[in-house]
């Protein structure tokens, strides 16, 4: 008997209701948790936290078009393309790719949010200061300094951001950061917390799953992350704490900082530096990367710890002003490698393929191409490489907005490949529109694959084809014929040849019929075409799963 999936969500709302309950019991608080929140924050709770979080899941919802697409939201206008186009640098972090980055961010922006915010408080922390003595001791105008500050932050993680990037990830890591700074161990316990929280959301979710082994598309998940951008986010919330607590005069412990800022940086990818070689191709350098992490700790756990004591007194320099102006320098420099990138103009959008079929929508311009040169992404000299040439080159479906600065391969022709179907999703703040990618074709025994790719309108009844792969000829051979799968049209003909000439070509034929060709009996099977001739059979194409 199947278990419905109501009854596994209500299993685990139980469990985790029992497990809460219990550690309660034997802890009793008897009130200290509260007594704790309500030193520092109003009410006990991290108000500008929570409008941060419901502003960012708000934007999701209305403008990204979340409620009706909530799995697939539009989010390429709203990526950093560039200083040319400022709707996408004043929105992408406060925009999502997915439902499943929306929660990522979500779960991280309440709990490193919430200890950086209590580690800010609400309340003053000087001594001989008094709530609602001046504005800045004001709680309120404090709560609405936090939610500015968090405003500003996102925009600054957009602003020096690394490439087209998007997501509210870089102000995570500026909590974190923050957070790390002046409760180390707290934010340590934090990384394990989000662990368990995405664990629960993804069993209420998908409380059981069936999975079939077959061939699918996957990148490296380390390709998916904007390590620069979650660099700069965690330096800038670093940097911010540091100066907080010399103000204060507060000295957290350093090796704590240390070892949470290393542990951070560990779990949450930061030795992930990689380039882009090509469509589907990234290069990893997991020794510079770790080394880096470990640089990182102790620039960090120097820059806000050091003491006061002059280091250079003829020029009165002190330790603390020399670390913490490292740790800044740091910041500026992880920053200042993003401007160039993004006051950089797309001088041709057509360069390449001029000639290639076109879905227009508004202002963007959507096509089908292999190879030609990537007019958006840079190729990057590495030594003891093969690159060559100043661009990479691209493969897949490209969207194209001048308007926007906008050159950007949406789908990879490897995964166009192995999904077959891709919804490429366009528009503004205040419109939407939808194309699709379809790609059919045949594997051919021993040769490349043939097909071709339609693309079109979401709302046409059919989309035209916009591209048609070269002739693939099998490896096998049955009477001294070679044969061929060849795109014709919005279908495919199945070609005879021998010693170079052409002995017949037919469409392939319907399901389970079969046509004489070339001398040849053509038979489809199920996915399978075979060719026969005096009892000889061989399989020479497959169609795709």
């Amino acid at each position: 008997m199947e278990v419905p999936a109501a009854g596994w969500q209500l299993l685990v709302v139980a469990g985790v209701a029992a497990s809460l309950a219990a550690a309660h019991a034997l802890s009793r608080p008897g009130g200290r948790w509260g007594l704790l929140a309500r030193r520092r924050l109003v009410m006990g709770v991290p108000w500008g936290t929570l409008l941060a979080a419901v502003g960012v899941a708000g934007f999701y919802l209305v403008v990204q078009d979340g409620l009706s697409s909530p799995y697939d939201p539009v989010a390429i206008p709203f990526r950093a393309w560039g200083y040319r186009y400022p709707t996408g640098m004043l929105t992408a972090a406060f925009a999502h790719g997915g439902f499943g980055h929306l929660i990522g961010n979500l779960v991280g922006t309440l709990v490193f949010g919430s200890l950086a915010e209590y580690a800010w408080s609400h309340f003053p922390r000087e001594r001989g200061s008094s709530s609602f003595g001046s504005l800045s001791t004001n709680p309120l105008a404090r709560i609405v300094a936090w939610t500015a500050g968090v405003f500003v932050a996102g925009v600054v993680t957009s602003l020096f951001a690394l490439g087209p990037v998007i997501g509210f990830s870089g102000v995570v890591f500026a909590f974190v950061g923050f957070a790390a700074v002046r409760f180390p161990l707290a934010t340590v316990v934090g990384l394990a917390l989000t662990g368990a929280v995405r664990l629960v959301f993804r069993a209420l979710r998908s409380p059981e799953l069936v999975r079939v082994a077959r061939e699918s598309f996957s990148r490296p998940w380390w390709a998916e992350i904007a390590v620069q951008g979650h660099a700069l986010g965690l330096f800038v919330g670093v940097a911010a704490c540091g100066a907080l607590l010399y103000r204060r005069g507060v000295w957290p412990s350093p090796a704590r900082i240390w070892l949470a800022v290393l542990l951070v940086a560990v779990d949450r990818g930061l030795w992930a530096v990689y380039v882009i070689e090509g469509s589907d191709r990234f290069r990893l350098f997991r020794a510079l990367g770790t080394a880096l992490v470990f640089l990182l700790a102790a620039v960090v756990a120097a820059g806000v710890t050091a003491s006061a004591r002059d280091l250079v007194s003829s020029i009165d320099l002190s330790r603390r002003e020399a670390a913490y102006g490292l740790l800044v320098s740091m910041l500026f420099a992880v920053a200042v490698v993003a401007v160039p990138f993004n006051l950089f103009v797309v001088d041709d959008p057509r360069a390449g393929f001029e000639e290639a079929d076109a879905a227009e929508v508004g202002d963007y311009t959507v096509f089908y191409a292999e190879s030609v040169e990537n007019q958006y992404i840079p190729a990057v000299p590495i030594p003891g490489s093969n690159a060559t040439g100043d661009r990479l080159e691209a493969s897949g479906v490209i969207v194209v907005s001048e308007r926007r600065n906008i050159w950007w391969q949406e789908v990879s022709k490897s995964r166009l490949a192995a999904e077959r179907t891709e919804r490429v999703r366009l528009g503004g703040p205040t419109w939407t529109a939808d194309i699709v990618a379809a790609r059919n074709g045949w594997k051919v025994a021993g040769g490349p694959p043939a097909y071709h790719v339609r693309l079109g309108p979401a709302t046409a009844e059919e989309y035209p084809v916009v591209y048609r792969s070269d002739v693939s000829r099998a490896e096998p051979r049955i009477a001294g014929r070679n044969l061929s799968v060849a795109p014709a049209n919005g279908s495919f003909d199945v070609v005879v040849t021998r010693n170079n000439g052409t002995l017949g070509r037919a469409a392939v034929p319907p399901p389970d019929n079969s046509t004489a060709v070339g001398g040849l009996t053509v038979s489809r099977e199920g996915r399978n075409l075979y060719a026969e001739r005096n009892g000889t059979r061989v399989r020479f194409a497959r169609r795709p799963s």
